[in-house]
């Protein structure tokens, strides 16, 4: 849930931030996405003189947009409104507080990740070759070498046939947690069911991070962990996969990607992976990142490898993320080409629920605006949280303002058009589905009734950069903006 209205977590602008830098004598560099200072937390450095400070290694990171931070160092993490608390606490002579104690369910998902981990066996050592190579198989990495597998530390569970990939805490190469994934298929369509220790929203994975070395200037930055071995295998380059693939880039990962100087977003195959990048890239800095666009002939790196693709020459036609203000069609021949060969997918997101409806609205597209009028009690809100839910469910981050109803009874509309049952008839059943509704990429303003129209777009931009929304239902526009304001401007 966002901050609510009574107490909105105040923005900070990356001027303010500079300057109550300068003012404390905090030594920064400007990065990327992310200021970068000295650690407060790292020991002995709560009582140096500035002096000392500036010589110190630059592990605190201070995102530009948020004003929150990160020490890579210790992990300890915070608002900006914590970093000023801790440097008031330093003034003091007290040491700031770390973050060595892990919350409990953490350090449990943690144990639980250790218990998989221990059972689960590398690759290339189950039974024999046979069963190696069916295993392969069966996920579509033949063609990934065991040397690549072994590297990367990718294990087998065969209880769960599953492939198993660690989240190794670059500090000290503990093991943090896990991804398992396995296939499902369904006639004739292969399908990848992914679960994660922890749970998905603190599951701040950077799959292939502790193989990265500090000198390491350049990287390609992947949407799955499969791609991200077949890019080390394919071109030698260093390589990492995003714990939610196209789904979002947590704010929290931006400090570990500070190192780079450049930095190729190759995501998959399709247009909602060339989206996400153009989106990822902005978060990232446009002027360092570069984009694969998707087509025939540079498909996902996984697929690129199976078909013994030229790795080095899609990574040179990579576009450049950040465009001058004019360009020619030479520059923009290759995406309208896109746009024609892939037409339905340009249409949008089509409603699994709603086969009518994508006759008319085509798809979910972004940068689009519907609007959907009908009298009180005819069903609005009913209709909307299941077209919303709909989208959701195939990873559209989706932020919801609910203005007229609250949203405990929104979540219960929802909820049970998920469950598709009664659940106040089998309240037995309400954790096993109020865990898998909790994953989704939804998120709810805490707003009610008549708002001011800048709280709640501050809110929306701050929502989008946190959690990479796509879509936003206003309900309704009437109880938002008050009764007296429909006069005015319609």
């Amino acid at each position: 849930v966002l901050p609510s209205p009574e107490a909105p977590a105040p923005s900070v602008s990356i001027t303010e931030i500079r300057q109550y830098l300068r003012a404390h004598d905090i030594p920064f560099h400007d990065g990327y996405s992310c200021l970068h200072t000295p650690s407060l937390f790292t020991a002995g450095h709560a009582d140096q003189p500035p002096q000392a400070a500036a010589s110190a290694p630059y592990t605190l990171f201070i995102d530009k947009t948020t004003g929150s931070f990160l020490c890579t160092a210790t992990l300890a993490e915070g608002t900006w409104q914590d970093f000023q608390a801790n440097v008031e606490l330093r003034h003091r002579g007290i040491p700031p507080a770390t973050s060595e104690e892990m919350e409990e369910d953490m350090r449990q998902a943690s144990e639980d990740a250790r218990c998989i981990w221990d059972r689960a066996l590398p690759l290339c050592e189950l039974l024999d070759e046979e069963e190696t190579n069916k295993t392969k198989a069966m996920f579509g990495i033949s063609m990934v070498s065991n040397a690549t597998l072994k590297r990367f530390g990718v294990r087998y569970l065969r209880a769960a046939k599953s492939l198993v990939f660690p989240w190794f805490s670059p500090r000290n190469a503990t093991l943090k947690g896990l991804k398992l994934v396995r296939v499902e298929t369904k006639g004739n369509t292969i399908a990848y069911v992914e679960e994660t220790l922890p749970r998905i929203d603190s599951y701040h994975n950077l799959f292939g991070l502790p193989l990265i070395g500090c000198r390491d200037t350049e990287l390609v930055l992947t949407g799955w962990e499969l791609d991200a071995l077949a890019l080390h295998q394919g071109a030698g380059v260093a390589s990492l996969a995003l714990p939610r693939g196209t789904t979002c880039l947590p704010p929290a990962l931006l400090p570990y990607l500070e190192q780079f100087k450049r930095i190729t977003l190759w995501l998959g195959e399709d247009l909602r992976s060339w989206e996400a990048a153009k989106l990822f890239a902005r978060k990232l800095s446009l002027k360092r990142c570069s984009l694969v666009r998707p087509g025939n002939l540079q498909p996902r790196p996984l697929e690129a490898l199976n078909q013994g693709l030229n790795f080095t020459k899609i990574l040179r036609a990579a576009l450049p993320a950040s465009h001058k203000s004019i360009i020619s069609f030479r520059q923009l021949r290759e995406e309208v080409f896109g746009e024609l060969a892939n037409t339905e997918q340009v249409a949008g997101i089509k409603w699994m629920r709603f086969p009518e409806l994508n006759k008319l609205l085509k798809g979910h597209r972004r940068g689009e605006l519907t609007v959907f009028t009908g009298p009180t009690g005819s069903g609005k809100t009913t209709f909307i949280s299941e077209y919303a839910l709909d989208l959701c469910m195939q990873g559209v981050c989706t932020l919801w303002g609910s203005f007229e109803i609250n949203n405990v009874r929104l979540a219960k509309i929802m909820l049970t058009q998920f469950a598709r049952r009664r659940l106040e008839d089998q309240l037995e059943l309400y954790d096993e589905w109020a865990d898998r509704f909790e994953d989704l990429p939804l998120y709810f303003m805490t707003f009610h009734g008549q708002q001011n129209i800048k709280t709640v777009i501050d809110t929306m931009q701050h929502a989008v950069y946190m959690y990479d929304i796509t879509h936003v239902i206003i309900d309704n526009l009437q109880f938002m903006m008050g009764q007296e304001h429909l006069s005015v401007d319609r």
